[in-house]
């Protein structure tokens, strides 16, 4: 089972980072600063997508454990054994609810959203708890 960032997210990310240099020659006028800003905030949107576009699948599972992605784009396998819980926890801030997935491995805690996993959380918590029942 694998479970991926949704496909419209990386385009999006490229969009705004192409935006924001446009908006830049719009409004700035020349104006060092302003288009120095620019530049960093195209340059991250842009380091984002890419993020997105070279490591598509977060979250992995099968019989012998699961692997995550850590960092930039590095992968990390955890055998069932060393993953202690796996819940969904649900914050509710200005009038909006996020669900976040938490696997909790004892030594670190990997957080996943809908947008990381393309599904809601409850959903692949409920597929990972039957696939580590029959491993």
């Amino acid at each position: 089972m694998q479970w991926r960032v949704r496909p419209v997210l990386p385009a999006a990310k490229l969009v705004a980072a192409l935006a924001v240099p446009a908006l830049a020659a719009l409004f700035a006028e020349g104006d060092v600063v302003r288009w120095g800003l620019a530049v960093v905030a195209a340059a991250a949107l842009a380091a984002w997508a890419a993020r997105d576009l070279v490591v598509p699948v977060r979250l992995a599972a099968d019989p012998a454990g699961i692997t995550v992605v850590t960092g930039f784009a590095g992968r990390r396998h955890l055998p069932w054994a060393r993953i202690e819980r796996v819940r969904v926890e649900s914050t509710a801030r200005r009038g909006l609810r996020s669900d976040f997935l938490e696997i909790d491995a004892g030594d670190a805690i990997y957080l996943f959203t809908t947008n990381d996993l393309s599904a809601h959380p409850e959903e692949v918590a409920a597929a990972l708890a039957d696939l580590r029942a029959v491993a």
